[in-house]
């Protein structure tokens, strides 16, 4: 029998917890459209930057010199209308909520590891009705460096008092693979914003799933790094 107190699932939010990453691409490009930045569109954004802390978008595709005071102001404008266009489309993902109920029975540590700042994240968890189910939330504000660097997902798996290579991450970014693979971590690719080729070329990638409908949690933890992957 294992030990599974000594294991911890670390989950991305927005387009993990819930499908919502194109409802904040379309809140960037109406933000961009303001700007003057024309011809950005929804697909583009998820592609570049899914996952990125909002001043690394601001840098990517409008200034890469935007001053921090400018980069709060323009993420809270952005994320002002993101919560204005998404309050009735946040639903949980299909099968989340058994899933994060099977982990729980089992004694596996579950943590959330965003790059949304502290006010969206809030928004989320309240909406979705699963804040208790995590003992460790860290949020972008909390890091030095957001996705792809490490930074949130070792934070969560310091505070979730788990050994980074004992840990699952749950990403649909790019990035956020990229983050748990340097962190030394599995990771659980979902395909709300990519396509499943796209994680074709990271390592640490165990499964590719659509949802988490049917995901058994005991089984993951049983798969290796390069293990034949698990798609549903």
């Amino acid at each position: 029998m294992k030990e599974h107190n000594r294991y911890a699932f670390i989950f991305d939010m927005d387009g993990v917890l819930t499908d919502n990453m194109k409802l904040h691409a379309l809140s960037w490009v109406e933000l961009f459209n303001d700007f003057g930045l024309k011809g950005l569109d929804p697909e583009r954004y998820l592609v570049e930057t899914a996952g990125m802390k909002g001043h690394d978008v601001l840098k990517h595709f409008l200034d890469p010199a935007i001053n921090a005071t400018d980069a709060d102001r323009l993420t809270e404008l952005k994320d002002f209308l993101y919560r204005v266009m998404s309050r009735s489309s946040i639903h949980p993902l299909s099968g989340l909520s058994l899933f994060l109920d099977a982990a729980e029975r089992l004694g596996i540590r579950l943590g959330v590891g965003t790059g949304s700042g502290p006010k969206n994240t809030g928004y989320v968890l309240g909406l979705l009705g699963i804040q208790q189910k995590f003992q460790a939330v860290v949020t972008a504000d909390q890091v030095a460096n957001g996705k792809p660097a490490p930074d949130i997902f070792l934070e969560a798996a310091r505070r979730l008092m788990v050994e980074p290579s004992q840990c699952i991450v749950f990403e649909d970014a790019i990035p956020g693979v990229e983050a748990a693979e340097r962190a030394g971590m599995k990771c659980v690719a979902l395909t709300t914003t990519n396509s499943r080729n796209m994680f074709s070329g990271f390592a640490n990638v165990i499964a590719v799933v659509h949802d988490f409908t049917g995901l058994n949690p005991e089984i993951l933890l049983d798969m290796p790094f390069k293990a034949p992957l698990l798609t549903h």
